[in-house]
């Protein structure tokens, strides 16, 4: 279940965004939605009803696509809108795409760019271009369905989505799980059109601050600049899936999966943690 407020102003945009995200947690552990429930908080008599009706259906535009079925939901009358789906999928139990299944030699792949959270932000503060909210919007509505079923196939077993916690919150959750030292190249790290731009200008994020507290002590920063440190740390919506694939399997997984990048690997380095190449 995942839920939360506007990240953008469009409302079918947004229904489309939190379908999208909702679905990835079922991706991440190697899954096929079957059904999505409805999570809707809606200021009723303060907007049109259309406005909720256009959430509901770019919701269910995406669930379709993902070939799952909306089956109900529930709404509440709140002051703030707020949006997000309860999916429920199948995965075999030998299959399963797990965190704790890291292993040194693994190379690190992350399908989707980052720059969310700064990029919203700007955008929040009429300070994000068309072209660059259009990509935003491109990238979070963009099924990690590909990612997830080549990872299967490929015999891929460690995997997480990047959301919340920012890409080194969740390789911290593979680090510690699994064990293992996770050695990662920010020079490699695809970025969102724009993002450089929108934090120039002073796009800040009080996710990033509290995604450094997560992962404090945990990561050996090296001569990272404080930009890398920012996009590191963002915050993702409806991000992309991070896995570690083994290097037999790494070229298949790079040429099947659209966007995908190898941005580090798992290496034999005593304690978990993070070392910033």
């Amino acid at each position: 279940m995942d839920f939360f407020a506007p990240i953008v102003d469009d409302p079918y945009d947004f229904g489309r965004i939190a379908a999208a995200n909702a679905l990835s947690d079922v991706y991440a552990m190697g899954g096929e939605p079957l059904t999505a429930l409805n999570i809707a908080a809606f200021p009723i008599g303060k907007l049109p009803i259309e406005v909720l009706s256009e959430i509901l259906r770019g919701s269910q535009d995406v669930v379709h696509r993902a070939g799952a079925l909306v089956v109900g939901g529930h709404t509440v009358t709140d002051d703030e809108v707020k949006f997000g789906l309860a999916v429920t999928g199948r995965v075999h139990p030998d299959r399963i795409l797990t965190n704790a299944a890291a292993a040194p030699g693994d190379v690190l792949v992350l399908t989707k760019p980052l720059g969310v959270g700064i990029l919203a932000t700007a955008g929040k503060n009429g300070k994000l271009s068309t072209a660059h909210l259009a990509a935003m919007i491109d990238s979070m509505t963009t099924l990690n369905d590909v990612a997830s079923r080549v990872a299967v196939d490929l015999g891929v077993r460690c995997a997480t989505d990047v959301t919340g916690f920012g890409l080194l919150g969740h390789l911290s959750h593979i680090a510690r799980a699994s064990g293992v030292t996770a050695r990662l190249d920010p020079r490699a790290i695809p970025l969102l059109s724009g993002t450089r731009e929108a934090w120039d200008a002073g796009a800040r994020t009080g996710g990033a601050e509290r995604n450094l507290d997560f992962v404090a002590g945990l990561v050996e920063w090296g001569s990272a600049t404080e930009f890398e440190r920012a996009f590191l740390l963002d915050p993702q919506t409806s991000g992309g899936v991070l896995a570690a694939v083994p290097p037999a399997a790494l070229a298949d997984y790079l040429s099947r999966v659209p966007g995908a990048v190898a941005v580090g690997a798992i290496v034999d380095h005593g304690a978990p943690g993070i070392v910033l190449a």
